[in-house]
């Protein structure tokens, strides 16, 4: 694995525990990147930026000849799905070491906050092949049921009302205000769903970054705050239940 150079002020939310992060987050839909295939007038390469363990990247391979996927997380990478059509690489989002004009799709799979937006920019703009696109996206609070809902609203908002970064903001706001010196476009109507049982919603929860820092700093864990309450309104653990995110998708095109 090469020896890319990782910039000193990335934030690492998600190393410590890379691999519930691959197993418990939710995937995207396969309409997703039917649709991103479609806005672009090339199939050959596509750089999926800030990767973490691959989930939007082995399906772009699907897509595109050659997929490159970037984390500045080593741990991320070391645990990433292996697929024969994805290279995956240890760099940050502003210095991807691709050649000039090389991408005909960029994609950002909720982490664009965390990233120096004006740097990753510059390199989008470097990249970019004329006629490629640039898409990103962001998931905002799951939605179960009204019960449940309630449960989680309040570790989140209550709970963990200290321990979210700031970059979180963005995140809630659908990255209002974002922009990127491209024609943007309006995308479709995507939807984000999964059907879980608790154990696996559970699991899901410990990856949210202020969790992490609320046990880094309080030495608990505050899921067990929650616990009682989620299990009451579940109801049957191993019962699977719908659940749906809110997906943000935004989406820019390089004239040629």
């Amino acid at each position: 694995m090469p020896e890319n150079p990782v910039n000193s002020e990335f934030k690492d939310h998600f190393s410590t525990d890379s691999k519930n992060y691959g197993r418990c987050r939710p995937g995207y839909p396969l309409t997703l990147f039917q649709y991103l295939a479609s806005a672009t007038s090339a199939h050959v390469c596509a750089w999926d930026c800030a990767t973490g363990t691959g989930q939007a990247a082995v399906s772009l391979a699907n897509h595109y000849s050659q997929v490159t996927a970037t984390d500045a997380s080593r741990e991320q990478i070391t645990r990433a799905r292996w697929h024969a059509g994805v290279t995956y690489k240890v760099a940050p989002a502003e210095a991807s070491t691709l050649p000039d004009s090389s991408v005909d799709l960029i994609t950002v799979a909720q982490a664009l906050h965390w990233f120096d937006i004006p740097a990753f920019s510059r390199e989008v703009v470097r990249v970019l092949k004329p006629g490629g696109a640039l898409a990103v996206w962001t998931y905002d609070l799951l939605h179960v049921s009204p019960d449940i809902d309630r449960v989680i609203d309040e570790l989140y908002s209550d709970i963990l009302a200290n321990y979210w970064p700031d970059e979180r903001k963005m995140v809630e706001s659908g990255y209002q205000g974002v922009d990127f010196p491209l024609k943007q476009i309006q995308p479709p109507l995507i939807l984000m769903k999964e059907n879980w049982d608790l154990r696996h919603l559970t699991c899901y929860l410990s990856t949210w970054s202020a969790v992490k820092q609320y046990q880094k700093k309080q030495g608990a864990d505050p899921l067990m705050l929650s616990q009682g309450k989620l299990e009451a309104a579940w109801g049957d653990p191993e019962k699977a239940r719908l659940i749906a995110w809110p997906l943000t998708l935004k989406v820019w095109i390089n004239e040629p």
